[in-house]
């Protein structure tokens, strides 16, 4: 989205001509910005604030909400599903083109760890965010609910595998927010909620520094958080954690936040990759031995040539794909013009991260902070970072509302399942989860009094 929208600044007039065309093939139809996701999780930002439609934001592209299946770069030509493709019978569609950039950033890394698939939890979409927030509140009212210490316990048992960004920053919102909800609970206190973090290193948030690293595992550990270091997940069938040292945790809440692997159409290409599955790319961002291919984001590999250690890649993250997309934007404009390349160069600025209301980390051009001030700049920081106008301005008033108001306590996991209720009163069998029994978003059966009946 970054790409398209530098390439509608500097080709707008080869695009108003109509000399120029360009097409955006994406899964959904925004973008989202994922370091707002434990924000949106907590409740701090509407969950349609941490997106940007990109119809909206790519008004001189054509936007086809579809899924690239494979590409031939020999022939140029990329093979893609949409939404209607089913409906007609027709099978997947070919397009051809000039340039071709290439950007599906990574997903979720797993493991075969028993009973991950059937119970875990991402944390790299808005829907996940969200539905982990209805998850946790939802759990709360189980606890304040059921006669069963057994049910209570696991229903208050929250487990978060990985101490990266996504990982530490989730569990301090949320179980922040949490903490918050269960004063309005009469028998669930905030010291009831069991919080444990697994970490397979020795550290946390390696891109703040062993120091502030220290500090995060202090701050986290005062909030009576159990931190983890050097510990694996080893299965969490039938609801029970076990975890590498040999403790088991009755759960029904295992976050997995450990780590991200490309996005498997990078394998579909005929593109070249390295070790590690991502798009070989120069400093230009064009790939490799691929004329008229480039790569950003968590997809491409790119040399750091700012870095002293030989052979060095930029790190996939946010700080750089963003300045990417500029520099690969500038360049698929020189290189339609004629014009000569810009190499991609930007010294790491360090990181930002959040630990819950009012409290964070940073690392940033050598200066450390903790608490209230890092909190504040990661607050800016990710503002200014935001794309368009209209979304700044959404994000700071709810951020400025959040602050005069009580937060938002309310579960809407209906929201996933909306048509539960309707399928029950029409006579259709209400779905199982995999535990083996009635989803959790579908009603037990009809209320003795309906709404709307006298």
């Amino acid at each position: 989205m970054y790409t398209a929208l530098r390439l509608q600044k500097k080709l707008g007039p080869e695009l108003k001509s109509g000399a120029v065309e360009i097409v955006v093939i994406t899964p959904d139809p925004y973008m989202t910005y994922q370091p707002f996701l434990p924000e949106a999780a907590a409740g701090s930002i509407s969950p349609r604030h941490v997106v940007v439609p990109l119809r909206r934001a790519l008004d001189l592209c054509q936007v086809i909400v579809g899924e690239a299946h494979s590409i031939d770069h020999a022939k140029r030509t990329a093979t893609y599903t949409t939404l209607a493709s089913d409906e007609e019978g027709t099978g997947a569609a070919t397009l051809t083109y000039d340039e071709l950039v290439l950007a599906p950033g990574s997903v979720s890394r797993t493991l075969p760890v028993p009973g991950l698939a059937e119970f875990g939890i991402g944390f790299k979409t808005v829907e996940e965010a969200i539905g982990l927030r209805n998850h946790v509140i939802e759990q709360l009212d189980i606890a304040s609910s059921t006669r069963d210490p057994a049910i209570r316990d696991a229903a208050l048992t929250f487990v978060f595998v990985g101490g990266g960004y996504a990982g530490v920053e989730a569990l301090g919102e949320l179980e922040d927010m949490a903490r918050y909800a269960a004063k309005y609970y009469h028998n669930v206190k905030a010291e009831d909620l069991k919080w444990i973090l697994v970490e397979a290193s020795d550290r946390v948030l390696p891109e703040v520094g062993p120091e502030m690293g220290q500090y995060t595992i202090r701050e986290l550990r005062g909030r009576n958080i159990d931190v983890r270091l050097e510990t694996r997940l080893e299965s969490c069938e039938h609801r029970v954690a076990v975890l590498s040292d040999g403790s088991c945790f009755p759960t029904r809440t295992v976050v997995w936040t450990a780590g991200v692997k490309p996005s498997p159409l990078l394998a579909a290409t005929d593109l070249p990759l390295n070790e590690r599955g991502r798009l070989k790319c120069t400093a230009t961002l064009a790939v490799d031995g691929a004329p008229h291919a480039w790569g950003a984001g968590d997809a491409a590999a790119v040399p750091d040539i700012t870095a002293d250690e030989p052979g060095k890649e930029c790190a996939p993250n946010a700080q750089h794909a963003v300045r990417q997309a500029r520099t690969l934007g500038d360049n698929i404009a020189a290189s339609v013009r004629g014009e000569p390349l810009t190499d991609y160069e930007h010294a790491y600025a360090g990181s930002v991260a959040s630990l819950g209301l009012h409290k964070g980390v940073a690392h940033v051009y050598g200066r450390k902070l903790k608490g209230y001030p890092a909190w504040f700049m990661h607050r800016v920081y990710h503002l200014s970072r935001v794309p368009t106008v209209n979304r700044k301005a959404r994000v700071l008033t709810e951020w400025t509302l959040s602050g005069l108001f009580k937060r938002e306590i309310v579960s809407l996991g209906s929201l996933e399942q909306p048509r539960a209720e309707f399928e029950l009163a029409a006579g259709a069998v209400p779905p199982t989860d995999p535990s083996g029994g009635p989803s959790r978003d579908t009603p037990q059966g009809p209320p003795e009094n309906p709404k709307g009946s006298p």
